[in-house]
């Protein structure tokens, strides 16, 4: 006589079902919170890079603008020195002590020599 053997399903004992469960979870949790931190970093990654770009273009701008000035600076002195060096010379001077005070050169008599 032959006799029939079902095939039962394995039972295994509920406590050890929770604790595969929980560390499926477990596993799933640290890969999400991994993945959102490495998400993030990326992100703040990009963000500094982007400000950082920022920077060099708005530090551009400025060196741009000084040079200019310094460059209308250095002309306005150039310009500045030569006015001073035809105003001290002594034909401007002469010419000026004419017109505008009315001096003339000394005669003999007003010249007075000191010992």
């Amino acid at each position: 006589m032959a006799t029939a053997v079902t095939a039962r399903p394995l039972r295994t004992h509920p406590a050890k079902r929770d604790r595969s469960k929980r560390g499926a979870q477990t596993s799933w949790r640290r890969r999400v919170w991994l993945s959102a931190l490495l998400a993030a970093c990326l992100i703040a990654a990009v963000l500094v890079h982007v400000w950082l770009r920022l920077q060099v273009v708005h530090v551009g701008y400025v060196l741009s603008t000084t040079s200019k000035l310094q460059g209308r600076l250095e002309q306005e002195n150039r310009e500045l020195k030569l006015e001073l060096a035809t105003m001290v010379s002594p034909d401007h001077l002469e010419t000026l002590a004419r017109k505008r005070l009315g001096l003339v050169p000394p005669e003999k008599g007003q010249v007075i020599v000191l010992p």
